[in-house]
């Protein structure tokens, strides 16, 4: 039985479960040893200074990579 992504009209972003594609673990990003983004230096000192945890949170000179995991871990800490 065929599911509903052979048919032409099909339109992804309307499919409820996009696929594993969409999450990518930040160790195989592409662009993960480039230097962090403003909007990440920016989201990581926000969640560093909610949860007091500017120890693990907010560095310079971190990675992408390391940046989107260090925000990750302080939203689960902030229970976001």
């Amino acid at each position: 039985m065929a599911d509903d992504t052979d048919h032409p009209d099909h339109n992804p972003k309307l499919d409820p479960d996009p696929g594993s594609n969409t999450v990518k673990d930040p160790d195989n990003w592409t662009t993960g040893g480039e230097p962090m983004t403003g909007a990440q230096a920016s989201y990581l000192k926000t969640l560093s200074e909610e949860v007091k945890e500017e120890d693990e949170g907010y560095e310079d000179g971190l990675t992408k990579a390391e940046a989107s995991k260090r925000i990750d871990a302080l939203k689960k800490k902030a229970g976001h």
